[in-house]
């Protein structure tokens, strides 16, 4: 199958979502053909007869579920591409784990649903060249710390999966707490205390009373008038630092 044209296969048991995601992923160029399967056993049959570039298949399923059936995809000698897509956040780490390309929520908007084919474009024609392939969202192909935090996208609705080493900071932001990556901003329920206390070992420190910074991931600490400081992280983007840490942070990236 080219890369340039994917047949994909979609999967819900409810009839009116199924075809409403059919009708959507029909209408991308880049899309040849989308066949439906009505529930997990379905879609089993229909993908050990036929070859699918991926599979957009929905968590909460009678019998066979979404991570369950995805479990036994993943065993194919050539396993179709996964994207995930649910009304329940609760099954994003299980995505990961199964190298899901993407995780959306419903009611899939037309730019989540582009996003999605795009991964799954460019993990088929990777595989396809030998290549390593795509993996799934915000997680960086190497790094020491491979924990994947489960975050929310309030402007799409949709959970990200980001490893935490690909963190540049974290800002308290009312009863949640905002983390920030290179290309994107999300929420996560939690307060910058407890992550401090669970991230400090991974090299995240406090450097002011709102945000929570990665180390790793600084590239110049820049003082400022009166004794304070800004830390600086690729791409320009800058968090203040507090006169009481300025002293300590500066020994601590041997400034």
């Amino acid at each position: 199958m080219s890369s340039e044209q994917l047949r994909i296969l979609a999967v819900d048991d409810e009839q009116p979502q199924l075809q409403d995601l059919a009708r959507l992923l029909r209408g991308f160029p880049v899309v040849e053909a989308v066949e439906c399967a009505f529930d997990g056993h379905d879609a089993l049959v229909k993908a050990s007869s036929h070859a699918y570039d991926a599979i957009f298949l929905d968590v909460r399923m009678p019998d066979l579920d979404g991570v369950e059936l995805a479990r036994v995809l993943r065993r194919f000698a050539s396993p179709p591409q996964l994207v995930f897509v649910t009304a329940h956040d609760n099954a994003a780490v299980d995505a990961f784990e199964l190298n899901a390309l993407d995780y959306l929520l419903k009611p899939v908007g037309r730019q989540r649903l582009q996003e999605a084919l795009e991964r799954v474009a460019a993990a088929v024609a990777a595989s396809e060249a030998g290549g390593p392939g795509v993996d799934v969202v915000g997680r960086p192909q190497t790094g020491r710390d491979g924990e994947v935090i489960a975050v929310a996208n309030v402007r799409s609705g949709s959970t990200r999966l980001v490893q935490r080493n690909s963190i540049l900071y974290a800002q308290s932001h009312g009863d949640f707490v905002r983390i920030v990556v290179e290309d994107g901003r999300y929420l996560l329920r939690a307060t910058l205390t407890d992550l401090q206390r669970r991230w400090e070992q991974f090299g995240f420190v406090r450097v002011h009373r709102q945000y929570l910074a990665n180390l790793n991931n600084a590239i110049e600490l820049r003082p400022e008038l009166g004794g304070t400081a800004v830390l600086v992280f690729g791409g320009g983007q800058t968090i203040p630092v507090a006169r009481r840490h300025v002293a300590e942070l500066g020994r601590r990236l041997s400034v």
